[in-house]
């Protein structure tokens, strides 16, 4: 299996000017790209893949056109912009809204990756060498296990960061036979079938204050000045504390959910779908996609059976299989047919896990890779 581990860079400032001359020239590169794409189609009917363009790489660099020091990285951003290319084709096909690829400015592009480990970046002891800007000290906090496959350099708020993508075997935990079901919602984070409620931390509602006072300050500096410069990187960084926020409640409640339990099962939602509207602020706060996947590779990585299972009726569906009709703001269940009276959240949750267990195999062995599969609903 992947994972990826992420270090904090401490480059100097010549090493910095060069890490961002390296972003300079990944993103003309990705935008002159995508000109000749769109120049092609529209004088000679003619669809360019990446194969043509990367057949001209060798040229533009000898021509002095490219600023990307390190060719492999070069690859990557046409494969970067063969992959949009083909997202919108998929969206077309698809009756969705397509979004034709569009031109990046050097203020958001952010990331170069180096597709092979040991051509153009290297972690020697607390360095890693970049191709181009020399060694730059990095904060090991844990080390790199596995081997590593890719490493990408990315600038975040103003600082600087190596993600190493490795290949390492599963880490198997001790059998558990305790099983849950799992349901996220917003006046709790996660349900689990046993009654036990998560708080909902709402990160982003709590850091509110601070962001307006951040979005006053950009809004009143004068565009193209330092000052508006550093009002956006102040903005940035307000933003990246949310978010580092509730990536570390992400971890540790899927962390100690997946060393509790040996069987997992949850809903598969259409975030998407449900992050719109009224709801859309609450929903991207409480980042149920991030806490999901993490739910996911760390089953797969311990050995745990994890079961997404169709969401449609575990609301509004009773433990008797009776149906219980409840708007959005009703927050109790309770069912004329079997009496039951309990939290909505709770009778969801142990829904979901009477649905994950019914595509439970009989002949599962006792350690093995996690599952995702989909049951039908009650109906």
């Amino acid at each position: 299996m992947r994972k990826s581990f992420k270090y904090r860079l401490y480059p100097s400032t010549p090493q910095v000017e060069a890490l961002t001359g390296q972003l300079r020239g990944a993103c003309n590169l990705y935008n002159q790209s995508l000109e000749e794409r769109i120049s092609a189609w529209k004088n000679e009917q003619k669809s360019l893949n990446y194969y043509n363009q990367a057949n001209k790489l060798k040229q533009l660099r000898a021509d002095g056109l490219c600023g990307v020091a390190n060719f492999s990285c070069c690859q990557d951003v046409l494969r970067r912009l063969n992959k949009t290319f083909s997202a919108f084709f998929l969206r077309i096909k698809r009756g969705q809204k397509p979004g034709f690829p569009r031109f990046k400015p050097n203020q958001r592009y952010d990331t170069i990756t180096f597709p092979s480990y040991g051509d153009g970046c290297k972690l020697v002891d607390k360095l890693v060498y970049i191709q181009g800007v020399g060694d730059i000290k990095v904060k090991l906090h844990r080390p790199v296990d596995g081997k590593i496959k890719t490493v990408s350099i990315k600038r975040v708020a103003g600082r600087w960061f190596a993600i190493f993508s490795v290949e390492c075997d599963p880490v198997p935990l001790p059998i558990s036979t305790e099983t849950v079901g799992i349901d996220v919602g917003l006046t709790s984070f996660a349900t689990l079938d046993d009654g036990t409620a998560v708080d909902n931390p709402r990160f982003t509602k709590e850091a509110q204050r601070k962001l307006r006072v951040a979005q006053r300050r950009l809004a009143r500096r004068k565009k193209g000045s330092n000052r508006r410069r550093k009002a956006i990187q102040f903005l940035q960084s307000q933003y990246s504390h949310i978010q580092n926020q509730r990536s570390n409640f992400h971890h540790n409640v899927s962390r100690s959910i997946v060393n509790r339990y040996g069987f997992i099962a949850v809903e598969e939602l259409n975030i998407k779908g449900l992050s719109s509207g009224m709801l859309a602020k609450s929903v991207h706060d409480a980042g149920w996609g991030s806490f999901l996947n993490m739910l996911a590779y760390k089953a797969e990585s311990a050995g745990r059976e994890f079961v997404k299972v169709d969401p449609r009726g575990t609301s509004q569906t009773c433990l008797c299989g009776a149906k219980v009709p409840k708007k959005l703001w009703d927050r109790w269940h309770s069912c004329t047919v079997c009496g039951l009276e309990r939290a909505r959240d709770h009778v969801s949750a142990q829904l979901i896990l009477r649905l994950g267990l019914s595509l439970r195999s009989l002949t599962w062995p006792d350690v093995g890779a996690s599952v995702l599969r989909e049951a039908v609903c009650f109906s």
